[in-house]
């Protein structure tokens, strides 16, 4: 599912401004809070996803710390019906849900796509080989707006990894766009038994300041 965009998020210009700078969308800011209750939705980022998830019914998240899921993490934290566990690396992250799966839990991973090269061998040889579903909620840095030298070749990588190890990934543009692809990403998962990605950029989690 390529998320579409919608011709009324586009200036008269026909630029479109999903995706754009923020310095750009900032004199639109009002033009896209007024579509948004068109649509009734009128979401920050961290709000979107984790209302999402709420209506995938997913009960048990494993999560590694990243500056861009630091809101989310605190509705996770603060919901009760939620079983969070944070773990210190990825690949544990992706061992501890495979657990959790197999007790009967709905689960999601939470992780920053720098912890995607260490998980290749979870992936492959755990939840390819007994058919473990798992939603990953990645934070994509090192691609849009990366101050950090270091993020930039798994940024340039993550795309291609996915690709390799046969994980299907959709990239959400927009709160509204992630409120609606990340309930069909974890029943995609569930159906065909293996992880399924959800990539969130720079200039997604900027929704949570607009």
């Amino acid at each position: 599912m390529k998320p579409t965009i919608r011709p009324e998020l586009q200036n008269p210009e026909g630029i479109c401004l999903i995706g754009a700078p923020k310095e750009r969308r900032a004199a639109k800011s009002v033009r896209i809070s007024l579509n948004f209750k068109s649509f009734g939705e009128n979401m920050k980022a961290s709000e979107s996803v984790y209302k999402a998830i709420k209506k995938s019914g997913i009960d048990f998240i494993a999560s590694v710390p990243c500056a861009n899921l630091k809101n989310l993490l605190n509705y996770i934290y603060n919901d009760k019906e939620i079983l969070h566990v944070p773990v210190t690396r990825e690949e544990e992250g992706f061992g501890v849900c495979a657990g959790a799966h197999l007790a009967g839990r709905k689960t999601a991973l939470l992780m920053q796509n720098s912890g995607l090269g260490n998980s290749i061998n979870a992936i492959g040889s755990l939840c390819k080989v007994y058919g473990i579903p798992l939603l990953l909620i990645i934070s994509h840095r090192g691609d849009l707006k990366e101050k950090i030298p270091a993020q930039i070749p798994m940024g340039q990588w993550t795309k291609k990894l996915l690709d390799v190890v046969g994980i299907p990934y959709y990239c959400p543009k927009t709160p509204e766009e992630a409120y609606k692809i990340i309930p069909y990403a974890s029943e995609f998962s569930i159906k065909m038994g293996y992880p399924v990605a959800v990539l969130l950029d720079a200039l997604y989690w900027e929704y949570d300041s607009i």
